[in-house]
């Protein structure tokens, strides 16, 4: 599937084309296969129930794949939220505490923000992923040795929230990483464009036992097809195509970020 990854990274439309030709060319093998039998007096009637039967499973397919592809693009968007929060949270609680390892956490998270933001904007260049990853890490490990820090010097449970909430921060990124590296499985992936390339070739058959072509229809088909296997793609690969779950979640914790925690006076 790599190879058909690289060309719809290059460009979706240039993969779209290309399974597009392939249904069209599938489907012209079939009615010429099916004029040749035609002379047989092959029983078109029972040509037609198959290619039903075919095209009823073709469907099935699609629907499967459409919802695995769907419940992807639900993790990863929820995913993000969860993570976004997570960060709000153990900045909030990292200011309360206010002392100045509490302070420096603080500031790591709002760099943390940012690193997790250029992660869900990353493309697929796997050098930057790598490198994100690692600032990632070391980001946590350093949050993590000021956080244990603070616990040992002030072991009550107002600390031990701030460690839970480093904790959920940490297991939310790791969450997101593990659904970003999460894809289409390539045997589902090539069963499908395998059982719409043969429904097509079965359908131009059926067509050609009748001697009876209908382009204009078979185009609108093809497109119909083509389209929604694209769709499929791009919604179960997080890091193709448009559709995309974007980083607002991330700039909108960034922005509380900005200004900062004022701690009001009481009225006399």
């Amino acid at each position: 599937m790599g190879w058909v990854l690289t060309i719809a990274e290059t460009s979706v439309l240039a993969f779209a084309a290309l399974l597009f030709a392939a249904q069209i060319i599938a489907h012209g093998i079939g009615f010429w296969l099916g004029k040749r039998e035609g002379a047989r007096q092959t029983n078109p009637e029972a040509v037609g129930v198959i290619v039903g039967g075919m095209l009823g499973l073709l469907a099935f397919v699609l629907a499967l794949t459409l919802s695995f592809a769907s419940n992807r693009f639900s993790e990863h968007r929820q995913g993000s939220l969860n993570e976004a929060n997570a960060i709000g949270t153990a900045w909030l609680r990292a200011k309360a505490i206010g002392t100045p390892r509490a302070e420096a956490i603080a500031g790591l998270l709002e760099d943390y923000a940012k690193v997790r933001a250029d992660f869900i904007k990353a493309g697929r260049k796997q050098d930057t992923i790598d490198q994100l990853n690692a600032r990632t890490s070391a980001l946590q490990n350093e949050m993590w040795g000021h956080v244990s820090a603070i616990v040992r010097e002030q072991p009550n449970p107002v600390t031990a929230a701030l460690m839970a909430a480093l904790n959920d921060t940490f297991d939310d990124g790791t969450k997101e990483r593990f659904a970003y590296h999460i894809t289409l499985p390539p045997q589902l992936f090539w069963l499908l464009v395998g059982m719409t390339l043969v429904s097509m070739g079965c359908l131009g058959y059926q067509f050609g036992l009748k001697k009876r072509p209908s382009h204009l229809l078979v185009v609108l088909l093809t497109l119909m097809w083509t389209w929604v296997i694209v769709e499929i793609l791009d919604l179960a690969s997080a890091r193709l195509g448009y559709i995309r779950t974007g980083t607002a979640v991330y700039d909108w914790t960034i922005q509380g970020f900005k200004g900062g925690i004022t701690i009001p006076t009481l009225p006399r």
